[in-house]
C-alpha cells in the first residue's frame, strides 16, 4: 500500500469562482486525492502545487477562515469535489468537508457533491438541509477486479448502496458513468443496475491526455491486448467512430427500457420520482480549457 504524505495548509478561502460548465463556485477541501485513479485528469494539479510525489500519494488538508456571510451563496451552484474527492478516507480524521457543510448550513447554497465513497452517508442528514442538493457517484464498471486496477476507492457495491440510501431519503442522485473505457465499460449493465436509485445518469468518455495516456495504454496492452488496436485508433489516430456508434447504440437501448436520452442537459427540473434521464455529457474540451485556471485557484 502506497504511503501517503499528509500536511495541513492555510488558505484564504475554500470557495473559488469557477469556469466549469456545471457550477458558479468550485469547492475542494483537499489538494490531491488518495484514490489515485490511473485515469484522473485532476493530476494536472501537480503543476500548480509543487508536489513531486506520485499522484495519489500526497494530500494537503485545507484550513480556511470561517466563511463570512454564507447567505451570499444563496441560490448559487457550488460543486464540491471538482479536483479531489471530498470524502476520502482521511475525511474521517480531518472532517474538512463536514466543517464546510456546517459553515454553509442555512445559506441556501445549491450543493452538488461528487464522490467515489460511501463516507458521505455520515453527512446525509446535514446534506438534506440544503435545497436541491445532489450527490453523484462515479461508477464505470461492475467488475471489482478492473475497479481495483484503476482506483483504491470503496467497492462499486458500496457506492451503489450509498446512492440508494440517499435516493430513498429524497436527495437527488447521479450515477456518473465515467470514464467509459472502450470495450471494457458495460454501460448498459450499469444503467440497468442504477436506474431505480438515481435521478440522472451521466455518460463521459475516457479522455487520454498528458502523463496518464501511456500508463493506460500500457495497462491495455498487458491486460486487454485484444483491445489495443481499438485504443490506438481512438487515442493515437483520433478516430471518433467508436463514440458515435456507442451514442447510437445507447439511444436505442434507453428507448427500449423507457428512459430519455439527451445531450448536455442535466434536467434536474424533472419531478423527483420521474425515471432518470441519461445524459451524454462529454465536456472534456471545456474542462481542459478551464483546467489551468481551476488548478491555480485550488493550489
Amino acid at each position: 500500500m502506497t504511503e501517503t504524505t499528509i500536511k495541513t495548509v492555510e488558505v484564504k478561502s475554500v470557495l473559488s469562482k469557477s469556469n466549469l460548465p456545471v457550477c458558479e463556485y468550485s469547492v475542494n477541501p483537499y489538494v490531491g486525492c488518495t484514490h489515485g485513479c490511473k485515469y484522473c485528469y485532476a493530476s494536472f494539479m501537480k503543476r500548480f502545487t509543487g508536489h513531486e510525489e506520485n499522484w495519489g500519494s500526497f494530500l494537503d488538508v485545507k484550513l480556511w477562515p470561517t466563511i463570512k456571510n454564507p447567505g451570499k451563496y444563496a441560490g448559487k451552484e457550488l460543486f464540491i469535489g471538482s479536483v479531489t474527492d471530498p470524502y476520502l478516507p482521511q475525511e474521517e480524521v480531518y472532517g474538512r468537508t463536514r466543517e464546510l457543510l456546517m459553515q454553509l448550513k442555512g445559506s441556501g447554497a445549491l450543493l452538488s457533491i461528487a464522490t467515489k465513497s460511501d463516507l458521505v452517508l455520515r453527512d446525509l442528514d446535514l446534506i438534506r438541509t440544503f435545497p436541491q442538493a445532489r450527490v453523484s457517484w462515479s461508477i464505470n464498471t461492475l467488475d471489482e477486479d478492473f475497479r481495483r486496477d484503476m482506483d483504491s476507492a470503496v467497492s462499486i457495491e458500496r457506492r451503489l448502496a450509498a446512492m440508494e440510501t440517499f435516493h430513498r431519503a429524497g436527495v437527488r442522485t447521479t450515477c456518473f458513468i465515467s470514464p467509459i473505457f472502450p470495450g471494457i465499460t458495460d454501460v448498459e449493465a450499469i444503467i440497468r443496475r442504477a436506474k431505480d436509485h438515481c435521478n440522472l445518469i451521466w455518460l463521459e468518455n475516457l479522455n487520454l491526455r498528458g502523463s496518464y495516456q501511456p500508463v493506460i495504454l500500457e495497462y491495455i496492452r498487458k491486460k486487454y491486448p485484444r483491445l489495443l488496436p481499438l485504443y490506438l485508433e481512438i487515442y493515437s489516430r483520433k478516430d471518433r467512430s467508436y463514440w458515435e456508434l456507442l451514442d447510437a447504440r445507447l439511444k436505442d437501448f434507453t428507448s427500449e427500457i423507457g428512459l430519455d436520452y439527451v445531450t448536455n442537459d442535466d434536467s434536474m427540473r424533472r419531478p423527483f420520482d420521474a425515471p432518470p434521464v441519461v445524459v451524454n455529457y462529454f465536456y472534456h474540451e471545456q474542462i481542459r480549457k478551464s483546467a489551468g485556471k481551476e488548478g491555480k485557484r485550488h493550489a
